[in-house]
């Protein structure tokens, strides 16, 4: 699977990068059919600790899931996209898995 990862007023660095791929990689065990990912990670130059954004948009045959999580830190956030993300594909394999029956 490809993974896009663009960073918004900030340098990302390896680690970040190889966390999230790691993440987004593991959610082929949820759902095989996954075609692509671009990953969106901003800094809000606000003076709110929770200034940092994680938007995911996964691509999948027949349309797209797109998570948008604000939190302290950038893993906290695409954990928490890449939780709704697993609801969201499960979701949508028993909605699958029901048509087929």
């Amino acid at each position: 699977m490809k993974v896009n990862i663009q960073s918004v007023n900030f340098n990302v660095d390896s680690g970040l990068v190889n966390f999230v791929e790691e993440r987004i990689n593991n959610l082929e065990r949820f759902y095989d059919k996954i075609i692509g990912s671009d990953v969106y990670l901003k800094v809000e130059n606000t003076s709110e600790k929770e200034n940092k954004i994680a938007e995911i948009k996964l691509l999948v045959p027949g349309g797209e899931f797109i998570v948008k999580k604000q939190c302290k830190t950038f893993e906290e956030g695409v954990d928490l996209a890449i939780d709704s993300l697993k609801r969201q594909l499960n979701k949508r394999k028993e909605k699958l898995r029901a048509q087929n029956i």
